[in-house]
């Protein structure tokens, strides 16, 4: 009886169990109806909200690299007023090292607080640093102001990529990007030319007060836009306990110092010191030896670490980080020495200087803003890195041809086909790494392919340096012996005609411009680097529309 009472039981229970007349969907159904019913979209930014979102972003990229570039017409009257030109290369060197240092770091910080209110915390330091430069009272007040300055700089091109990024769909943000960083970088080109009308009719501090009235602008453009957030975020409140975790400031504090001090080998190297001194070989291993140790910290924590390996190991990224790389460093060193051809060989002023080097912003902005809508178009962005690399060799070949006597025809033309070759690959490394990632991964990539530029744009400078520098001492003591040489270099583009004999002018011009050609030969071996790492990107289509053969591919 038992036995009977049991299976009895046994049966009302598989009854019970029993689906009901009208099955749930299996998993596998789910998964095939997802195509059919995709998530809701992102809200994106559209209209009136999204131009003037664009307009306060740009603004901000343009106060950021008008601010690396401007200092440079104002150095002069600096070192005048302070008595300190043991202190020159500080003035640049103190921004660029606070600011490539933190760019990793400002990836992380924005996957974990609000978008919109991190980028104002960044560009509320800048313009702390920008008031503590203009009203700096002596030279260390002054590389203080510099490296403050820099630290909230790291965070804003990041921020500023992020929020588009956010804000748009992805066929869109080619021609967005393309806006936003050419027009951002035409303060990199306007700084000697800005910095040299107001330390001429003003004062040099308006080369950083500037930055104050126009930064008072940018809150107005975009303190009431919403910017959508691609993630959820928890409360900062939350956030703060385990910020040491969340940001990998451990990992932070074993790269810093890392970067530091190659930044510094390459800065000192062939100037301050020797090569082969041991203070720059001792940077050296230094940098090294605690890169590795962060190699391996970074390794241990895996996907929660400052910049994670399996992100630096997806080819996307890491040709993505090169091609970036390699165009900003040929962008800055261009920025740098065709002025230095302008006022040291063609004997212009650094207004006219800047008047003549529109060709090559605005034929990089014009062409980074065409390729960009483009893109959207036709969905490859892989051929126009290609071509980017290619005429980018062939434009910096042409320059590195200039001498004292080029026609206005000449340096106008080969400018114009290196401007374009720049412009075609402008947005490609932001981009290719969108295509490839998560959105919570985006700011961290984003931050890391700005940081390769910095980091590229800051060593390829010194060693551009090291070169111009190395050959004009070598070119000019052949013309007026060894005693002089030392004195036409310390004397700078500006003022080598006053410690020149008129007879030996003509062919100190002549060693000047070999000199600056013989930066271009670097330049033409980066953009051949950009060729080849272009090849790395991947054939993807980004358009919003893809065929079906293309869309079932990358499903794929």
């Amino acid at each position: 009886m038992s036995s009977a009472a049991s299976i009895m039981s046994l049966e009302k229970a598989e009854k019970k169990e029993e689906p009901s007349a009208t099955p749930l969907p299996l998993p596998t159904d789910v998964e095939k109806q997802q195509p059919e019913q995709p998530p809701a979209q992102p809200e994106y930014v559209t209209g009136f909200k999204l131009w003037t979102m664009m307009a306060g972003v740009t603004l901000v990229c343009f106060l950021m690299l008008l601010d690396i570039s401007i200092v440079s017409t104002a150095t002069p009257k600096i070192t005048s007023d302070f008595h300190s030109l043991t202190n020159v290369g500080w003035y640049g060197a103190a921004y660029q090292l606070a600011s490539a240092t933190l760019q990793p770091l400002t990836g992380k910080i924005y996957t974990q607080f609000n978008l919109k209110w991190s980028f104002f915390a960044f560009f509320l330091v800048f313009e702390i640093g920008s008031l503590l430069c203009g009203v700096a009272t002596s030279s260390n007040m002054l590389i203080v102001g510099r490296a403050v300055a820099g630290i909230g700089g790291s965070g804003l091109q990041n921020g500023a990529i992020t929020i588009i990024t956010n804000a748009s769909p992805m066929h869109k943000r080619p021609m967005l990007l393309g806006v936003v960083i050419g027009f951002g970088q035409l303060g990199l080109v306007a700084g000697p030319l800005i910095g040299g009308v107001l330390t001429e009719f003003a004062s040099w501090r308006w080369c950083f007060y500037i930055n104050l009235p126009l930064g008072a602008v940018v809150a107005a453009l975009l303190v009431f836009t919403p910017v959508p957030e691609s993630i959820p975020k928890p409360p900062a409140r939350s956030v703060l306990p385990t910020l040491h975790h969340k940001l990998d400031l451990v990992g932070f504090s074993i790269f810093a110092p890392a970067a530091i001090m190659l930044l510094l080998a390459v800065q000192w190297g062939g100037n301050a010191y020797p090569w082969d001194s041991s203070v720059v070989i001792g940077l050296l291993c230094g940098s090294v030896a605690t890169a590795l140790v962060w190699g391996v910290w970074n390794y241990r924590k895996g996907d929660d670490a400052m910049l994670p390996f399996p992100m630096l190991r997806r080819r996307n990224v890491w040709t993505s980080c090169l091609v970036g790389g390699s165009l900003g460093a040929a962008m800055y060193c261009n920025s740098y020495y065709l002025p230095i051809y302008f006022q040291g060989v063609r004997n212009k002023s650094p207004a006219i200087s800047g008047v003549y080097l529109l060709p090559s912003i605005l034929s990089q902005l014009i062409s980074g803003v065409a390729v960009g809508k483009l893109m959207g178009v036709f969905g490859y962005y892989l051929p126009w890195g290609v071509a980017s690399g290619a005429l980018q060799a062939i434009g910096y070949g042409l320059l590195s041809t200039l001498h004292p006597h080029s026609s206005a025809g000449a340096w106008i033309g080969y400018q114009i086909i290196a401007g374009i070759g720049r412009g075609f690959a402008m947005t490609i490394p932001f981009i290719a790494i969108q295509n490839t990632l998560q959105p919570a991964q985006i700011p961290v990539a984003m931050s890391l392919a700005i940081a390769a530029q910095t980091f590229f744009g800051a060593v390829f400078l010194s060693f551009a340096d090291t070169i111009f520098t190395n050959s004009l001492r070598s070119l000019v003591a052949s013309t007026v012996g060894s005693a002089n040489a030392a004195t036409v270099a310390h004397a700078g583009a500006y003022a080598f005609r006053r410690v020149v004999p008129k007879g030996d002018l003509a062919d100190v011009l002549v060693a000047y411009s070999k000199s600056i050609d013989r930066v271009f030969y670097m330049c033409v071996g980066l953009a051949g680097a950009c060729f080849v790492s272009s090849w790395g990107l991947g054939w993807v289509d980004i358009r919003q529309n893809k065929p079906k053969k293309a869309e079932e591919a990358r499903e794929k």
